[in-house]
């Protein structure tokens, strides 16, 4: 499947990229980010802490657990704080 991936904060900082296309066979955002991670450092270094991460699927907030099946865009960004 494409995907488009779209990288914020610190993440983008770290990768290098606001927005990528991506083939995948990944069945679960945990499954992509394995794939990211395995690419190169840059993405094994914005992947290393995933506690520190959020992620969105079709703009909608999900767990790293959730499907990609039907899924056209995965965003990934920091914690958000208010105040």
């Amino acid at each position: 499947m494409t995907l488009e991936i779209l990288y914020f904060a610190w993440l983008r900082e770290r990768i290098g990229v606001p927005r990528e296309t991506v083939e995948t066979n990944a069945a679960t955002v945990a499954d992509l980010v394995a794939e990211l991670s395995a690419r190169e450092d840059r993405y094994a270094l914005a992947f290393s802490d995933l506690s520190a991460l959020r992620v969105a699927l079709d703009q909608e907030l999900a767990e790293f657990a959730a499907p990609l099946a039907g899924v056209r865009e995965v965003a990934f960004f920091p914690p958000m704080t208010g105040g």
